[in-house]
């Protein structure tokens, strides 16, 4: 019996076996009902009866060990199953000789592990460069800020320079240390910290307004910092 109302499972150059969902008995041996079968010439036929059931089934989901695999099998089989909604064969899984899988896997994690190292390495480097870069970055802060607190400093610095965070100290002007970056990041913690800028825009206060009532307080802590003689940029 074939499957009726059903496209025959086709893949130019592959042998295809079908996930059957329905109760199928192989026409050679009767055995069954089966799970996996094979149509040949719409019939179905058992694995063992198409000289497949020495294979092993690889779910899809993990493309290099699919390639791998099939690379490493003699034999292998494309596992498809009927979507009826779709009206077309969808692709399960591969069908591989077991010892090939094995040779896959372990293929994989010799990549895994090289991978492993060598995100290891690259977070090494950055958080050196993070490092040098905040130390970088405060040293610029007490240049223009000579009376602000060391630790103040690197702690303006170590939060503008967040990968990925966006704030002043990731952009072009920030790795570059510009002037106006570095006063940017310095007025911003200022004015988190230092005033209460926050519980205003908690309270509902539209932002400008809550930076405007504030100004005077952030510019006392900056000529505070800068010390005598000298203007914010």
């Amino acid at each position: 019996m074939g499957l009726p109302a059903m496209p025959t499972p086709h893949s130019p150059g592959r042998l295809v076996v079908v996930q059957s969902t329905k109760r199928k008995r192989c026409s050679v041996c009767r055995g069954g009902p089966l799970s996996l079968l094979v149509l040949e010439d719409g019939a179905p036929r058992c694995l063992d009866c198409a000289d497949l059931g020495h294979l092993v089934f690889l779910p899809r989901g993990d493309t290099a060990l699919t390639r791998r695999s099939r690379e490493e099998s003699a034999l292998s089989a494309v596992v498809v199953r009927f979507n009826r909604r779709r009206s077309r064969y969808e692709r399960q899984g591969v069908l591989v000789e077991e010892e090939a899988l094995g040779r896959a896997e372990v293929r994989c994690l010799v990549d895994a592990e090289a991978r492993r190292r060598r995100r290891a390495r690259d977070a090494r480097r950055r958080a050196v460069e993070d490092e040098r870069f905040v130390a970088a970055f405060a040293a610029e802060i007490l240049r223009l800020f000579p009376d602000c607190p060391a630790e103040r400093a690197r702690g303006v610095a170590a939060h503008a320079s967040v990968r990925g965070s966006g704030r002043v100290g990731r952009s072009a002007a920030g790795r570059a240390l510009t002037e106006g970056a570095v006063i940017s990041a310095v007025v911003a913690a200022v004015r988190h910290v230092d005033t209460p800028y926050d519980q205003l825009l908690m309270s509902g206060v539209p932002r400008y307004e809550a930076r405007r009532r504030i100004a005077p307080a952030v510019e006392a802590v900056l000529r505070a910092w800068q010390g005598a003689g000298a203007d914010v940029g």
